[in-house]
């Protein structure tokens, strides 16, 4: 009897447990475009019975989760998965890097879980590491993405997500965690900026993308604000933090990582072969594999046509011997190659077409010259068209911190920016003179002849790339700005003088590199001139 009643009460266990797992396998909520959502609310109970006996009923009703808990949940499966899936739309490395950010992602929300049951920890001690453990190997990951792949045609799109990444470090700020949130924002926007002004008038989709990777930042802001506005809260008593972090992992609820559903399913069947009109059926294959359309009888037929001998060419016409060139040297010196009859323009344009080199790019003078534009859209400046100054004269900019400023095609431009931008990019301009009072990032210079800048304030890194001929004036303030060049030539530094009265001291950047082997290793060397 008493086997029974013992065997009737793990039935009703089991049956109450299955029943609570029909909500989740029928909510088509579930997943979404192939990734995993993560639960709304949910830790089980502690002290829960793990041998299958029935608990109680305390122990069978979930422990809510804190709000703000809640609320990361809310922001992953929105804005984070929506991400997810524009990522998806561009697919390759983009997507399988998405991936990544997601895991990172839920790698986070496992650690605010550990803050709201574990005591606070030592930040510099190996507990406090081992509790991050988890978080800094998913976005070293997307890290490696991008250095693994620097060739690729992506970069700017992976590099815009590798820096972005490290906003979730935000957790270890404990005095203003907002901050690191928008330094990292605008880290990102250094190269999203970038794939913005490459396929705003390419591609649509990409530029979606960029946008929507830049709202998970500003709605995490805003989270931020609301629940850890002074830093990151502990709970003060909690257990310890590493036993919490074990019962996280061992949560079914807490520790499932929403991952891609591609990652364990096969790639998808082929299409199907497309069906052409009255089309006949394609014979059926043999058993073994080996295709019967060639009959032996067949092939022994051509093998007697070729042994017949003579009989082979005896339809074939005879050429007299007068009409053999290489018989009578006179027909060989006055015979000509026959011309060609006459094509159409039609067919003389497609055959050299083949053999001519594809037409070069339309000259600047011919082409459609657009209006001069100056927008403001999303924390961008878009400057662009520009040929010569505004009748008011120099063209200002007033930017703040979280302004980037995107130049293309303008012409004998003077532009000012006043205040302290985030990041600045010149591309196919001409002539243009730059003034600027401080940056945060750097300025990123491509293809423009004549450049000139002048910096009053601070600048950490100048970039020039395929630029003939520049004049970069530097103040008191910015003598540590790093210059990069690549394919450069002509580019001049101006220093301030010891005084104020002084005037610039003109520096040359090298042009002319000497390379040589020496043991076995590449050693470069600038090329000096005496005299």
């Amino acid at each position: 009897m008493n086997n029974l009643t013992t065997l009737i009460k793990r039935l009703e266990a089991a049956t109450s447990r299955l029943e609570d797992m029909v909500p989740t396998l029928n909510d088509p909520s579930a997943t979404a475009n192939g990734v995993a959502s993560l639960p709304e609310s949910g830790l089980t109970a502690p002290g829960a019975d793990e041998r299958g006996g029935a608990a109680s009923p305390s122990q069978q009703t979930a422990a809510p989760l804190p709000p703000a808990i809640d609320d990361f949940d809310a922001l992953i499966n929105g804005d984070v998965k929506t991400f997810v899936n524009m990522s998806e739309e561009i697919g390759g490395l983009v997507a399988e890097q998405s991936a990544a950010v997601l895991r990172a992602f839920a790698a986070e929300r496992k650690f605010l879980i550990v803050t709201t049951r574990a005591k606070k920890p030592d930040i510099q001690s190996p507990v406090y590491m081992e509790v991050l453990k988890d978080l800094q190997a998913t976005m070293g990951v997307v890290n490696d993405i991008r250095e693994a792949n620097r060739a690729s045609p992506l970069f700017k799109h992976l590099s815009t997500v590798s820096e972005g990444i490290n906003v979730l470090i935000w957790v270890a700020n404990e005095t203003k965690p907002v901050d690191t949130v928008t330094e990292m924002l605008s880290s990102a926007q250094f190269w999203g900026n970038r794939v913005i002004q490459e396929y705003k008038e390419k591609d649509q989709t990409h530029v979606q993308w960029v946008q929507t990777f830049y709202r998970i930042f500003k709605n995490l802001a805003a989270y931020v604000r609301q629940h850890y506005m002074t830093g990151l809260t502990w709970n003060p008593n909690g257990i310890d933090p590493l036993k919490a972090t074990e019962e996280v992992n061992a949560s079914p609820s807490s520790a499932r990582s929403p991952t891609p559903q591609s990652s364990t399913s096969g790639p998808p069947p082929p299409p199907p072969l497309p069906k052409l009109d009255n089309a006949p059926p394609p014979p059926p294959m043999p058993p073994n594999g080996v295709s019967t359309s060639q009959n032996p009888a067949d092939m022994g037929a051509v093998f007697d046509e070729i042994s017949r001998g003579e009989s082979v060419t005896s339809k074939l016409r005879k050429v007299d011997p007068s009409s053999q060139t290489h018989k009578n040297p006179s027909l060989r010196a006055g015979s000509a190659v026959p011309s060609a009859p006459a094509r159409s323009d039609s067919q003389n344009s497609l055959s050299s077409r083949g053999k001519s080199p594809l037409p070069g790019k339309k000259p600047e003078s011919m082409r459609t010259k657009k209006p001069p534009k100056k927008e403001f859209e999303s924390n961008k400046w878009f400057i662009e068209n520009y040929d010569g100054n505004p009748p008011e004269g120099m063209l200002e900019i007033k930017a703040s911190i979280s302004h980037s400023i995107l130049i293309s095609r303008c012409t004998k431009t003077t532009i000012r920016v006043i205040g302290k931008a985030n990041a600045i990019s010149l591309d196919n301009c001409t002539q243009v003179s730059l003034v600027i009072d401080s940056l945060v990032s750097s300025v990123d210079v491509i293809k423009s002849p004549k450049f000139e800048m002048q910096v009053l304030g601070t600048l950490p890194t100048i970039m020039l790339d395929q630029v003939d001929g520049a004049a970069l004036y530097l103040g008191r303030e910015s003598l540590g700005t790093e210059v990069f060049t690549s394919k450069c030539t002509g580019v001049n530094i101006n220093l301030p003088g010891q005084s104020e009265d002084d005037d610039y001291v003109e520096r040359a950047l090298p042009e002319q590199i000497k390379s040589v082997v020496r043991d076995g290793v590449v050693v470069s060397e600038i090329v000096e001139h005496a005299g």
